[in-house]
């Protein structure tokens, strides 16, 4: 694939946000499987996505503290719920909220991910775009490690993991979204 370089539209993607986007990768994050909706929303066709690392999608305003802490989990067999800012092929964003499957061999070792992506509502991404804009401001002016200490920090100051802090502020969403449905709190019925 030729490289070119996406220029970030400050302009949301237009999409159906009851789909699942999913993709699968090797251990090394590459990418191996795109599913339709994954591949409509994110824009590249799949010939495109196949073959390439995950990033190829990974909006410039995501502190790439987020990514280590993901895949430190993931290498260690845990999962790890993230919210995330995706850039489509024409530069717009889109938010989701990931989940991984961990692919493991008979020797039990790590082979592969499957993401599965919903989006999130805008209250939602609101409210960890403060916190991830302030990541990435430490990570450009210091380094990553740095960033790290902030969010250990931030998150030990809430008394909260990264997840809970998640579920959190997702419940919160929901209280303000008066249009809710279910008595199940939106983290749940993803995760749940």
């Amino acid at each position: 694939m030729e490289s070119r370089k996406i220029i970030p539209v400050n302009t949301e993607v237009h999409w159906d946000k009851s789909l699942e986007l999913v993709s699968k990768t090797d251990k090394a994050g590459t990418i191996r499987y795109a599913s339709e909706a994954f591949v409509n929303v994110c824009g590249y066709e799949e010939y495109e996505l196949v073959g390439q690392p995950h990033n190829i999608i990974r909006h410039p305003d995501m502190p790439k503290v987020i990514f280590k802490l993901l895949w430190k989990n993931l290498l260690n067999g845990k999962d790890f719920h993230a919210v995330v800012k995706n850039m489509a092929k024409n530069g717009r964003y889109y938010w989701v909220i990931t989940r991984f499957e961990i692919f493991k061999n008979d020797k039990g070792e790590i082979t592969g991910f499957m993401g599965r992506r919903k989006s999130v509502p805008t209250e939602v991404s609101d409210k960890i775009e403060e916190l991830y804009k302030k990541l990435k401001q430490i990570e450009d002016a210091t380094e990553i490690d740095s960033a790290e200490d902030y969010l250990t920090g931030y998150l030990e100051d809430q008394k909260k993991t990264y997840d809970e802090y998640l579920s959190e502020i997702l419940n919160s969403a929901e209280k303000e979204n008066k249009n809710a449905t279910s008595k199940k709190s939106l983290f749940g019925r993803f995760f749940g």
